[in-house]
């Protein structure tokens, strides 16, 4: 009776995570598709609100400005809730801000809306990245994160194509708009999916500051910075290497992305498996792989066999570093793991600005798009040789921290 009575919780249990993994997933993936699908639209958003495409292009830098800027303010602004309230909230501002986009009547409303809009995303993926951790078994948590994750992962092979579709097809307000549905979507789905909560406690800020300035956070957020930067380095510019050293057309440059996001989604999922093996050991494993695909890519996009390939192998390495890193910054600030998976995002981000800027110095020092994949395969080693510093010399955190 006690077996019968204990098998049917679990899988109570198991599907009330499915589902709020599924709701947390939905929000990420409206997320990834805001995000993303402007840089597809930048010639028609520039034209719309007649600028040039270098100013628009300010949106997309406008955008992770606001991450890195508003995840940690929104996540102490927000802890006073309970975790569905606070989702849900984040959701709101989240569609608000699309809808504000998508009425914007000139350049600088736009630019205004595109900040509202970035300020939910790093406190979404830190608080939700909480909220997956906590509906699963301790040894399944770096894949309930994942599972998060899988939306942003997604949104790179429908949403932002079917934005980028829509913007061009019947105007880039339209795609806003349209994102902004997702965002309704996301909320309904938290508020079925969720568990009301109890209601947050106001954060001791100065505490919860404390914990991140350990070394073993700051040399866990720098490895994630570090491999972002190798991802983005390359991603930035990918279309514009294709043409140089593939001698592509149009139609397998949009092949080539596809493959991309292809390659995240598998590396997504196969980087929460590991996790949950070893996050240090997956880290590592990784982030090697990822600094050896990209040494090889210049040799890889000589043909169109090896440049397909080549960018599903590295999208697959690049995203597969994302559960780990995230874990490891959550088990580090275990006293702050909220604060600290959100700023760990606006890293993400910060790391998505270093990679930008070192394949620009690289195509701008006359070095070429094969370099640019060397100097990306070189920010991962970098990563590697924190992450060995981090588990060479581990130390513990202060007594007040209690992690």
């Amino acid at each position: 009776m006690d077996t019968k009575i204990s098998t049917a919780q679990k899988a109570q249990t198991s599907s009330h995570a499915r589902w709020a993994l599924l709701a947390l997933a939905i929000g990420a993936f409206g997320i990834g598709t805001t995000e993303f699908s402007p840089m597809g639209l930048l010639p028609v958003i520039a034209k719309g609100v007649d600028v040039s495409i270098p100013t628009a292009g300010l949106l997309i830098s406008a955008y992770a400005i606001g991450v890195m800027v508003g995840a940690p303010f929104m996540t102490l602004a927000f802890s006073r809730f309970g975790k569905r309230t606070a989702l849900m909230l984040l959701m709101s501002i989240f569609t608000i801000g699309n809808l504000m986009s998508a009425m914007a009547p000139g350049y600088f409303t736009l630019l205004l809306a595109r900040l509202v809009t970035s300020l939910n995303h790093g406190a979404f993926f830190g608080l939700g990245a909480v909220v997956a951790a906590s509906v699963v078994p301790k040894e399944k948590q770096a894949s309930a994160v994942a599972a998060m994750f899988m939306g942003l992962t997604i949104a790179n092979i429908g949403g932002v194509p079917a934005a980028t579709w829509v913007g061009q097809a019947i105007g880039w307000r339209m795609a806003f708009a349209g994102t902004a549905l997702i965002g309704i979507a996301a909320i309904a789905a938290l508020w079925f999916a969720l568990p009301k909560g109890e209601r947050g406690a106001m954060p001791d800020i100065r505490r919860e500051l404390a914990v991140l300035t350990h070394p073993t956070v700051l040399l866990a957020m720098a490895t994630t910075v570090m491999g972002a930067g190798a991802m983005f380095s390359l991603y930035t510019y990918v279309a514009p290497a294709l043409t140089e050293l593939t001698g592509t057309s149009n139609s397998f440059v949009t092949l080539g992305l596809v493959l991309i996001g292809i390659g995240f989604t598998i590396g997504n999922w196969l980087g929460g498996r590991l996790a949950d093996w070893s996050l240090d050991g997956a880290t590592k494993i990784f982030l090697a792989l990822l600094a050896a695909i990209m040494f090889a890519l210049p040799l890889a996009m000589v043909t169109h066999i090896g440049a397909a390939i080549g960018l599903l192998l590295w999208g697959g390495a690049a995203f597969a570093i994302v559960p780990p890193v995230q874990m490891r910054v959550m088990e580090a600030a275990a006293e702050a793991p909220g604060l600290a998976s959100s700023i760990n995002v606006g890293a993400f981000n910060l790391g998505n600005a270093l990679g930008a800027a070192t394949g620009a110095a690289v195509i701008s020092l006359g070095f070429g798009y094969a370099a640019v994949a060397i100097a990306g395969g070189l920010l991962a080693a970098a990563g590697l040789v924190l992450v060995l510093i981090g588990t060479r010399k581990p130390s513990s955190l202060p007594a007040n921290c209690n992690a």
